[in-house]
């Protein structure tokens, strides 16, 4: 016990001697395991992002995209490769035949600037049939009315407000009936949108509305749709209508063979799936690679303590000269690496803590619902690795202490 408490003392004193050196020494330390729990952190916190914005559509919905997709990945659609798959027929046979649905509705979206008077704002067009307040959770009319079931069968001059884009125009003055220009063709203004913030990385407030044969044919020259949802009724089994609304496109398509769909049919929660699936491997290969920079830190670490080990040999063979055992030695130079491995362990956690709550700060401030996530699984991988380095890389430096000889350290010069 005396001699522990006396090799933890020396320790100390040896790491106060050089406290620049120590610190520089436990430098890659402290950045490895910083970066290990801030990307811990961030991937944690990009989870959420993606997990909130799903959950704000609504977990009753079900989307329908062009192309074909697996079990674990997006289809092509979501990548930007244009597929022409999916039509405003596939949207009104699956409202008319999936009995656990309320509605579906389908959309066609384009880039737009829209003008009023001397004011011009860039936005982007939304193609919809007149069913989509009903659809869509929390979309709701402030002034006016929405594009009727009528008008979404034609070419109607009818548009419906984000409430940024009537304020931007507009200010507090009532649009209703107003006269404007969207990509030059003239439309009225019938409506404004109730104020939803972000849903799905798409600011819903800052888009205009009208009606899906408009948007198809007179801004945009196409006759298929980008994508439908489906708003399924009460507890309905979400499973059970994926797979009666894909029963039914493959009738609308002529397709006998699942293996041959050429359209994806997802619920929330299959996305929230897929997604947790996916992030979750990124997250801990990105923590691996940032562990790699621990590798560089021990590197340096033992190096710095082999030039300890030859800066103290006189002081070693005298030691070993009063009774000092090859134990005592050892642990001397182990004890001196662990320590300045935790130390930095410590301070690296605490580093990243600290960043990975800016981070989150920052984040939110710019009108993101980002959580704030140190998961303790992030934290003990820190630990862990931090003992691993400080065993590793100072049981080498501490051998070779071990094992100088007594009588050839003392003539060391």
């Amino acid at each position: 016990m005396h001699l522990d408490l006396r090799t933890s003392m020396g320790v100390v004193q040896a790491l106060k001697r050089n406290k620049m050196r120590s610190f520089l020494t436990s430098l890659g330390i402290i950045i490895g395991i910083s970066a290990v729990v801030i990307i811990m952190s961030v991937g944690a916190g990009a989870h959420s992002l993606i997990a909130n914005e799903i959950n704000s559509m609504g977990t009753d919905l079900i989307g329908i995209l062009p192309g074909a997709s697996d079990d674990e990945g997006p289809p092509a659609s979501v990548m930007g490769i244009n597929i022409t798959t999916l039509t405003l027929d596939d949207a009104q046979a699956i409202e008319k035949e999936v009995e656990e649905i309320s509605g579906a509705t389908a959309y066609a979206r384009g880039a737009c600037n829209i003008s009023w008077q001397n004011k011009t704002e860039d936005t982007s067009f939304v193609g919809v049939t007149g069913n989509y307040p009903q659809v869509e959770s929390g979309a709701e009319v402030a002034l006016g009315r929405f594009i009727s079931e009528e008008e979404s069968t034609q070419i109607s001059k009818s548009v419906v407000l984000g409430s940024s884009v009537s304020e931007a125009l507009f200010g507090t003055s009532n649009p209703i009936d107003q006269r404007v220009k969207i990509n030059k063709e003239s439309f009225r203004v019938v409506g404004v949108m109730k104020e939803r913030g972000s849903a799905g990385f798409q600011d819903q407030d800052d888009q205009v509305f009208m009606s899906l044969i408009t948007a198809q044919k007179l801004m945009l020259g196409i006759s298929h749709v980008s994508m439908i949802r489906a708003k399924v009724i009460g507890d309905s089994e979400l499973d059970f209508v994926v797979e009666k609304i894909k029963n039914v496109l493959r009738e609308q398509h002529d397709i006998d063979n699942p293996a041959e769909d050429d359209f994806s049919v997802r619920s929330q929660e299959q996305s929230l799936d897929t997604l947790e699936s996916v992030t979750g491997a990124l997250n801990y290969f990105l923590a691996m690679v940032a562990a790699i920079s621990l590798l560089v830190g021990g590197i340096g670490i033992m190096n710095i303590m082999l030039v300890s080990v030859s800066e103290s040999t006189k002081e070693i063979g005298l030691r070993k000269a009063v009774g000092a055992t090859a134990k005592d030695i050892s642990n001397h130079f182990l004890i001196q690496t662990i320590m300045l491995t935790f130390l930095g362990g410590i301070v690296g956690i605490l580093i990243g803590v600290f960043v990975s709550l800016m981070i989150s700060i920052v984040v939110n401030y710019l009108g993101y619902n980002w959580d704030y996530v140190i998961s303790l699984s992030s934290i003990l991988i820190a630990v862990i690795f931090t003992l691993l380095v400080g065993l590793s890389f100072g049981w080498y430096p501490a051998r070779k202490a071990a094992r100088l000889d007594p009588i050839e350290a003392l003539r060391y010069e």
